[in-house]
């Protein structure tokens, strides 16, 4: 078994143990914190069975591969059969672990990310190369595909990893130099309880001609009427590399049964659509913290996090897919809008009511994906069809207040459906036994037999070999000359006749004694031993046929997947409605007004969103303005003093047009944002050693990519642009760019300085460019070091950035600050006189 399966982990049942063996035991004791020891030549550690999940769990979040052998086969089967015990296996990794608990709780996305390169360009390193993806999350189906032209460091590939965050990817044995870079560098910042596992394929697995051959024979073996051949031709014309990583997937996912995800192509979706989605990479994401914090990576302190008032986890998994997918029609977010004005002002009581239904929902997304695989227990199924079930009630009585209370068509239209789509839960809940199915209990689990007739059959036949040992015992009353003698049950064994020690005598010789006291006897007859036996095998035959059945009736089930799947799809974006509606509800919340004619970013009073919210009730956030227009002035040149705001503030200028192109409420006194078709930043200053790239170079690569990108509809961040060079250098760099965005790019712009030759850029292009700072004062003019931020936007160069400031504000020394006064005096000193020589 283990030659077979010898990239996992395995779990092998012993009895009421899980084993393990060899290596497999060496690693479970490291990991598990177990004790392992040498029996018969293997090492071996152990768990009890009860503890499988829990453990499976663990060595699946460090990133193992695992698989979990059981023995089907019992004893009593066995003894009816002259074939030899069957094993039962079932691999599991992070993205494929679906377990009927998770449903009540809110899990994390598990992507399973594969990536292919173009064979033409792989093997030139400085020139672009095309990459194909195919993602899958096998706990929701969700299937995205794209392929796209990466650069030699492979921002792209980056981009997408940080926006998906997989748990598991995987590669050919051989891949470029730059992308196993990158794949080391994405790896090497996973926590070490949740790794990213990386699973590698034979290069034969991802060629164009075996993943034709593959693809074509998985897709026209299909039986579904109608559809099969318009699969395959949708398949077979997507780019070369994404086919090429579907197939490595189909090839994998078949070690998992679930296949079944790949069968509908039509419900694939491609990730990259810049005619529906607002364009944020990856750096844009971390810069802008909108998922996580850049302090411990979580997501508290995030744009996410201010926004995530979602009741359900199938909703909070949408808002996540809104919040990194900003729209850019503005008739699809005036829609949004327009609901969550209508949640926010109605005063109906029928969003009430709905609002209420989705408190406590399970996970039923990631639950009817389950009974989609035929993975889950009678007690899931139960749970995610009863919820759904009365969902479906509880909104059929409301949908004549829903006609005539609710005005926003998105919400309007996503309720007034979901009755019609979830119509067949009512007739699948209805043949099942209630009771059975909260215990798992499948031999009594359906009603009404006569859809079932193997089940029926088998206890037909149980039920005879019962009336024959009940016949039987009217045998053995006589025999023994004792009318009140009866079956008695002891430690599991039926049917044992109990007779006194003092009448043994009486009993006929081939009874066979089961068991004894000093008072009693307990036997079987010859008749009983042989019917027992049967009635036994019946009963284990039984539970088979009983699974197999449940089975199919899963597969009938399963014919209503993607109706429920809509329906549970409309439930999410109410859900996300309600918890924009929340956002909006505080004080200093407007509704943006979104314009189509061009790009313009006004903001009045504008506050940073997160900030705003950490801060509370006990400190004020200072308000600014804004206003880029491509009419006008469409680049803010940004000085100041050191911790004075600057970053914050662009921060917040970001933040706001992403949240008003979302459908959101923005944190302003007014808010009018035309539409912007990308957002990119270039923020901080950090290297990177995987990549082998120092922080200047960062810094270059992050611009180059931009310069790329951006068009006169963007809004480009940039934020004190060659910090990590030399002066003359990083000034030379910084105007040179920041006159290309403004001359040739004519993007919105927000660039942050230190460089007071960048400011003359205003008198060069005086209609486009502004120069700004954030205000501050000065306590002592002999001490210009003592500065109070005043955090307000105000025209004009600010004069220093007074970074001696935040030395004293760090508790540097204060000898040292003095030194460092008094160099800076000098270095000032010798600027002037340079100038005045110059002049």
């Amino acid at each position: 078994m283990k030659n077979q399966y010898k990239d996992a982990i395995l779990f092998v049942e012993c009895g009421y143990k899980y084993r393990f063996f060899g290596d497999d035991a060496e690693i479970a004791a490291k990991e598990l914190n177990i004790f392992c020891h040498k029996n018969h030549n293997f090492m071996t550690a152990s768990i009890p069975t009860h503890r499988l999940f829990v453990h499976i769990r663990r060595l699946v979040a460090k990133g193992y591969k695992v698989g979990v052998i059981k023995q089907m086969e019992t004893a009593a089967l066995k003894s009816i059969g002259e074939k030899r015990s069957s094993l039962f296996a079932r691999k599991l990794t992070h993205d494929n672990l679906l377990e009927a608990e998770e449903i009540l709780t809110d899990v994390c996305d598990n992507y399973l990310l594969c990536i292919s390169e173009s064979k033409e360009n792989v093997r030139n390193k400085n020139q672009n190369i095309v990459i194909g993806i195919v993602a899958v999350q096998p706990t929701t189906g969700e299937v995205i595909f794209d392929s796209f032209k990466d650069s030699a460091v492979r921002l792209e590939l980056e981009s997408l990893i940080f926006r998906l965050r997989p748990v598991e990817i995987i590669l050919p044995k051989n891949v470029s130099d730059q992308t196993e870079k990158l794949i080391n560098s994405v790896t090497s910042v996973s926590l070490q309880d949740d790794r990213i596992r990386i699973e590698r394929m034979e290069n034969k697995n991802f060629e164009y001609s075996n993943a034709f051959q593959l693809l074509t024979d998985f897709y026209s073996s299909r039986t579904l009427v109608g559809t099969g051949s318009q699969a395959l031709s949708m398949i077979l014309n997507l780019d070369k590399p994404v086919l090429c990583s579907l197939a490595a997937v189909l090839m994998y996912l078949k070690e998992f049964n679930l296949e079944k995800i790949l069968y509908s192509p039509g419900n694939f979706k491609q990730l990259s659509s810049e005619a529906e989605n607002m364009t944020l990479n990856g750096i844009t994401l971390k810069n802008l913290e909108i998922l996580q914090n850049q302090t411990d990576m979580k997501a508290k302190g995030s744009l996410f996090w201010v926004l995530d008032h979602t009741q359900t986890s199938f909703g909070r998994r949408r808002l996540k897919k809104w919040v990194m997918h900003p729209l850019l029609k503005s008739s699809e977010i005036n829609s949004r809008l327009e609901a969550v004005s209508e949640v926010l002002l109605s005063e109906s009581s029928v969003l009430g009511q709905i609002k209420t239904l989705l408190y406590k929902v399970p996970d039923v997304e990631r639950g009817i994906c389950s009974i989609y695989h035929k993975k889950c227990s009678t007690q899931e199924f139960y749970l995610v069809v009863n919820t759904l079930s009365q969902l479906e009630t509880a909104i059929t009585a409301l949908v004549p207040a829903i006609r005539t209370q609710v005005q926003a068509a998105l919400l309007r239209e996503s309720l007034l459906e979901i009755p019609e789509l979830l119509c067949s839960t009512k007739k699948y809940l209805s043949r099942l036994n209630e009771d059975a199915a909260k215990t798992g209990d499948k031999a009594e689990l359906f009603k009404d037999l006569a859809d079932f007739p193997v089940i029926r059959k088998r206890k037909d036949e149980i039920q005879a070999v019962v009336c024959q040992m009940r016949t039987h015992l009217q045998d053995i009353r006589r025999m023994l000359n004792s009318p009140s003698v009866d079956y008695v049950t002891v430690s599991g064994q039926e049917f044992q006749i109990e007779v006194k020690n003092s009448r043994v005598s009486s009993v006929p010789s081939d009874w066979i004694k089961v068991s004894s006291t000093n008072a009693i006897s307990r036997f079987h007859t010859p008749f009983i031993v042989e019917n027992y036996r049967h009635l036994n095998q019946l009963r284990e035959q039984l539970v088979l046929d009983c699974s197999a059945e449940w089975l199919h009736f899963l597969d009938h089930f399963t014919d209503h997947y993607h109706s429920i799947a809509k329906a549970v799809g409309h439930l999410a974006t109410v859900d996300c409605i309600f918890s924009l509606a929340e956002v909006a509800r505080q004080g200093d919340y407007c509704r943006p007004v979104i314009k189509d004619e061009q790009s313009e970013i006004m903001i009045k009073n504008g506050k940073h969103p997160v900030i705003n919210v950490l801060l509370g009730e006990q400190e004020q956030y200072v308000p600014n303005d804004t206003h880029l227009s491509a009419d006008g002035q469409r680049v803010m040149i940004i000085t100041g003093p050191n911790m004075g705001g600057k970053s914050s503030y662009i921060k917040q200028v970001a933040l706001i047009t992403l949240m008003a192109q979302i459908g959101s409420y923005v944190p302003a006194e007014e808010a009018r944002v035309g539409i912007v078709d990308g957002i990119f930043t270039r923020m901080g200053a950090t290297d990177n050693i995987f990549k082998g790239h120092s922080t200047f170079m960062e810094e270059l690569t992050d611009t180059a990519e931009i310069i790329r990108k951006a068009t006169s509809r963007s809004l480009v961040i940039l934020d004190e642009l060659g910090r990590g060079t030399s002066t003359h250098d990083g000034i030379a760099i910084a105007y040179a760019t920041l006159e290309h965005f403004i001359r040739d790019v004519g993007s919105l712009t927000l660039f942050v300085t230190h460089y007071p030759p960048l400011c003359e850029l205003e008198r060069a292009y005086p209609r486009q460019v502004g120069n700004y700072h954030m205000a501050f004062m000065v306590k002592c003019e002999e001490n210009p070091e003592f500065v109070t931020f005043l955090y307000r936007l105000t025209r004009e160069v600010a004069s220093r950035s007074y970074g001696l400031n935040v030395a004293k504000l760090a508790e540097v020394p204060e000898e040292i600050i003095k030194k460092a006064s008094q160099k800076s005096k000098q270095l000032e000193r010798l600027t002037d006189m340079k100038r005045l020589e110059d002049a």
